[in-house]
């Protein structure tokens, strides 16, 4: 159905930033740069510099930047990796193609890493901390650090969701030895397939992920070292992602407005919990705006019926599909999560009048 409200809007997105768009991929294809040119290099680089690390490599999607991450640092059977349950299945499905063990732990009230769970999870086993920053927040990572510290781990971080985000004054993905972006369409700084790219002041892992993502060669010498992947970032991706770098600064200023607009707009309205207010450790993107309701099912039939599009993003736990093999867990915070969020319209083009216009909605069904 078509929403006047919608989600997202790539096709507005695609009409603002048109003449960039198409001189960036014009130009690289009259230039015949196809396989890692110029464009590639030049937007790791440009990458690396915004997060404040010293190497990015450019990859197929944020599962290979995880998982490229993860086998270059040494994860393999035997190895757990504590991260949470309450994620896109990516995050734990790059452990096991590792053959690690996956340990869920349950999130907090940020919808992250519960990090007193996390240090309780360690075993003479750990190898690694995987924590997930969602919608926009990054995990409490100085506390992760320190229990990495204590026990000797590593740490990889999954920062699909949170580009730009920063807690403690400094970005997501450049506090581990690893930091994980995915370039999905519909990211806040999504590309015109799929894309990820891993972020490191490591030298020796950025060296052995670049040569994972081709096939194992390094494509200075001609050597191969290791049987490797084809997860490479294509030379177009990468061309509109740098374009679309350019402009990430007010598209992150764009969404903390939207955001603040519907905290205005729905705090204190029936049994809902908004997204978390603001915090002077935190500084939140908004991938997602998401709030909570024990009505989550009906008021999202409700926007529907309005007009307006929402998402819910993993209504079952995932150690319920049998067919992962995760065993039985108790995690009650994740479980309601999975009960009870939902997540509003979103994006670069999402006005002040789409914003109203799904506040009024949902006030409505509580009246």
């Amino acid at each position: 159905m078509a929403y006047s409200v919608p989600f997202v809007d790539p096709r507005e997105h695609y009409r603002r930033y048109k003449s960039e768009f198409d001189a960036a991929l014009t130009t690289t294809l009259a230039q015949g740069d196809l396989v890692m040119r110029r464009q590639l290099s030049e937007f790791e680089e440009h990458l690396a510099a915004f997060v404040g690390v010293k190497h990015v490599v450019g990859v197929a999607s944020g599962y290979h930047a995880l998982h490229l991450s993860l086998l270059a640092s040494g994860i393999g059977p035997g190895d757990e990796v504590i991260t949470v349950a309450h994620t896109f299945l990516a995050t734990i499905s790059a452990i096991v193609h590792c053959g690690g063990t996956p340990v869920l732990v349950d999130v907090g009230d940020d919808h992250n890493m519960d990090v007193r769970a996390a240090a309780a999870a360690v075993t003479p086993r750990t190898k690694a901390i995987l924590p997930v920053h969602l919608n926009g927040r990054v995990a409490d990572m100085t506390a992760v650090m320190q229990i990495a510290a204590r026990h000797g781990l590593l740490v990889i971080e999954d920062a699909a969701q949170s580009l730009g985000a920063s807690c403690d004054g400094r970005q997501a993905g450049s506090f581990g030895r690893a930091g994980c972006f995915s370039f999905f369409p519909f990211k806040l700084m999504g590309c015109f397939g799929d894309g990820g790219a891993v972020a490191t002041d490591d030298a020796d892992l950025a060296l052995a992920i670049r040569r994972l993502r081709y096939n194992g060669e390094d494509r200075e010498t001609g050597e191969y070292h290791y049987h490797g992947y084809s997860a490479l970032l294509d030379n177009l991706q990468a061309a509109v992602l740098d374009v679309k770098l350019r402009h990430l600064p007010e598209w992150i200023a764009h969404r903390r407005h939207i955001a603040a607009r519907y905290h205005d707009g729905l705090n204190g309205v029936g049994d809902l919990r908004c997204a978390p207010a603001a915090d002077a450790r935190f500084h939140d993107v908004f991938q997602n705006y998401v709030i909570r309701t024990g009505r989550r099912d009906a008021l999202r039939a409700f926007l529907r019926e309005e007009g307006v599009e929402t998402l819910v993003h993993w209504p079952k736990p995932v150690w319920q599909h049998a067919g992962l093999g995760l065993g039985e867990h108790h995690l009650p915070v994740t479980e309601a999560l999975c009960r009870e969020v939902i997540s509003l319209p979103m994006s670069a083009e999402t006005s002040d009048r789409d914003v109203d216009v799904t506040a009024d909605t949902i006030r409505k069904f509580f009246q």
